[in-house]
């Protein structure tokens, strides 16, 4: 008896992350140093989001890669790279937060993290708005540093990375509808623990 025709699957169209890794596994050593160029500054980007500055971003930084290179020959495009490196992102840092436990640091504690946010231009505000917006600056920080975090990686990820609910799913092992919830939930605490600050500024 025939076997009823069936449809070829179609073929996962490679992003560049993907093709680039695959051709290195085929043996391209130089398509893993474009790999890294290409990809550094963001996963420098997320991990100083999610960590804070304070954190050994150099050595996390190789670490992800390193984890990278280990992963070389069992990788498989079935997702885009940024979600699979993503994934990775986000498994060191819970990693690296449950080793070093920081204490919790409140909305009011000092701090001199925000020295090297501002950017001056020729329209500077005056000194006392610099401060009170750098004020404001560090107090979102803080809030966001204290969001538990499959909330805080979720909102990153939207926020900033640009991520589609449903690969941030995919970068934390839950499903979309999961993920909205999360990052709904995530600025509403943003909302309550900003919100004296914010009254202050109305007043």
């Amino acid at each position: 008896m025939t076997e009823p025709f069936q449809e070829p699957e179609p073929l996962v169209e490679l992003d560049e992350g993907a093709e680039l890794m695959v051709a290195w596994q085929a043996g391209d050593e130089a398509a893993f140093e474009r790999l890294v160029q290409t990809h550094l500054g963001r996963v420098h980007g997320l991990l100083i989001r999610f960590l804070g500055p304070r954190a050994p971003l150099d050595d996390l930084v190789q670490e992800v890669f390193l984890r990278v290179v280990r992963a070389r020959d069992r990788y498989e495009p079935t997702a885009r790279f940024t979600t699979w490196l993503f994934r990775i992102v986000y498994n060191l840092s819970i990693n690296h937060t449950e080793r070093r436990r920081p204490t919790a640091r409140s909305l009011s504690a000092p701090d001199d993290e925000g020295a090297d946010l501002e950017v001056e231009d020729e329209l500077a505000p005056s000194p006392s708005e610099s401060l009170e917006r750098a004020d404001l600056v560090q107090a979102v920080q803080v809030a966001i540093a204290e969001l538990p975090e499959r909330q805080r990686m979720a909102l990153v990820l939207a926020k900033f990375e640009h991520q589609p609910y449903t690969e941030i799913g995919e970068v934390l092992g839950l499903k979309e509808q999961a993920v909205k919830s999360l990052i709904h939930r995530a600025r509403e605490n943003l909302r309550t623990r900003l919100a004296p600050l914010l009254a202050e500024d109305l007043v």
